[in-house]
């Protein structure tokens, strides 16, 4: 492996880790929680890996103190956790579940015991299915439910959680879960149910920032984007037309509403048919100004143009890959945020998600090496370092992820975490990347360089 490079951050930056409920929390029929998407989605036949599910995961509902114990160990400033919905409204709406909002409180107050600040998403991907059975993300009554919902988490945990994230990457909730159905709930809607369900989406997190500066004025509130910076195979006219496309449908589709209150002008010719009557009316609540914006990177995409004019992404030759297929291109990180601070000006970005998954097997004594996670946070790290240098204010990094998990349609076949989880037993093993990136961590508490430092974070512990 290449000699490591030197990298210097912030005294105010956030080193941070993340996780998702459904990936880790188990227990999904414990305390009063309802059936979400994933459930069902799980027990389809064909939909995943092994028929493997998230019942039981990594059972971080009833081991969270050891998992928080090693966040501690890791030496983590922030841990961004997901609330499941169907945990605190098990019908999507109307009875709120005590118990479910108990968990998070513990949870919530484990973490501030531990110095660790909680950054919490209310939406990854967990919608309740008794929502989804009357109609789901393309019905406009899903962002009703979603406020109340929001609504309830905020009021319970806000006198301690300072910072929200609204909703997690809606681009793939919308083009997975409902236009091609590679995801809960599985609808093949196309671009028809897509393009709606998008739309309800962004409409939903609006509503949510509203009622988030309602009933926690001091709250930073954001929302988190997956962003794949895209690139024509070459300069072909052709091909640079169907890289442009793409990147309006993944990427612009999402920004420019959230930032400029209007959809891209170029997307409209393909996608207006689509969208809700209200869409433009809508536009203006969908932009309320956000106080950061969270960006998940995994991969560029390279494009060219099909036979028939349509966009076809390329598997790049002498590329280095990771186990989902996903290629290792550092650079598209170092494009990406430039790019977002010069066109969109967020006040802040954070790296809530990029992590790699590899092979990962115990050796003789137990111990997991994987320097190739490693090397793969380092060399991102790079990136988001020289960015910082060019005045892009990224003030965190949130590794993905904590732990190994369920990772959606491939089942427990992919291993993200920098802590082994052997599912059978669920020991936690921290990996050689674990030690890693906590030697990283201390080693920039001592020689990070100063910076206008950020709003006190007001974290207390509640009394109970």
């Amino acid at each position: 492996m290449e000699q490591d490079k030197e990298v210097r951050f912030p005294s105010s930056f956030v080193w941070g880790a993340a996780t998702s409920a459904y990936q880790i929390e188990g227990a999904v029929a414990e305390d009063g929680r309802g059936e979400s998407v994933w459930d069902r989605f799980c027990a389809t036949p064909g939909r995943v890996r092994n028929g493997e599910s998230g019942a039981v995961a990594d059972d971080h509902y009833h081991r969270y103190r050891e998992d928080v114990a090693l966040m501690r160990q890791l030496g983590l400033r922030g841990y961004r956790f997901s609330v499941a919905w169907p945990r605190v409204l098990p019908l999507g709406r109307g009875m709120v579940n005590t118990k479910g909002l108990d968990f998070y409180d513990r949870l919530v107050d484990e973490l501030l015991h531990n110095e660790i600040e909680p950054y919490v998403t209310l939406y990854h991907w967990d919608l309740p299915q008794a929502l989804e059975d009357e109609g789901g993300w393309l019905s406009r009554a899903t962002t009703d439910a979603f406020v109340e919902f929001t609504e309830a988490t905020v009021l319970r945990l806000g006198d301690r959680v300072k910072t929200w994230i609204t909703h997690n990457e809606p681009s793939i909730a919308s083009w997975y879960g409902y236009g091609w159905g590679i995801r809960a709930p599985g609808r093949t809607e196309g671009e028809a149910g897509a393009v709606k369900a998008a739309h309800h989406l962004l409409l939903s997190h609006g509503q949510a920032v509203d009622v988030i500066r309602r009933d926690v004025p001091t709250a930073r509130v954001g929302i988190t984007l997956f962003l794949t910076p895209t690139y024509p195979v070459s300069e072909n006219g052709a091909d640079v037309a169907a890289a442009q496309y793409v990147d309006g449908m993944h990427n612009r589709w999402f920004l420019d509403p959230i930032f400029r209150s209007e959809y891209p002008a170029d997307m409209l010719e393909a996608f207006q048919q689509h969208l809700p009557r209200e869409a433009g009316g809508d536009l203006q609540l969908i932009g309320r100004p956000i106080d950061f914006l969270g960006v998940n990177y995994y991969f560029r995409t390279l494009v060219r143009a099909g036979a028939t004019g349509e966009p076809a992404r390329v598997r790049p030759d002498q590329a280095d890959f990771t186990d989902m297929g996903f290629e290792l291109y550092p650079d598209g990180l170092f494009h990406l945020l430039p790019r977002l601070h010069r066109e969109y000006g967020p006040k802040r970005i954070y790296i809530t998600e990029n992590g790699a998954s590899f092979t990962d097997v115990p050796i003789h004594n137990g111990s997991v090496r994987d320097p190739e996670r490693q090397r793969y946070i380092q060399r991102h790290l790079e990136a988001v370092a020289r960015s910082i240098e060019m005045g892009v204010p990224v003030d965190g990094y949130f590794v993905w992820s904590l732990l190994d998990n369920f990772e959606w349609e491939s089942g427990y076949g992919r291993r993200f975490g920098l802590v082994f989880v052997d599912y059978p037993t669920l020991r936690r093993i921290p990996k050689t990347s674990f030690e890693w990136y906590r030697s990283l961590i201390a080693k920039q508490h001592a020689t990070a360089w100063a910076r206008a430092p950020d709003q006190p974070s007001g974290r207390t512990s509640r009394q109970r």
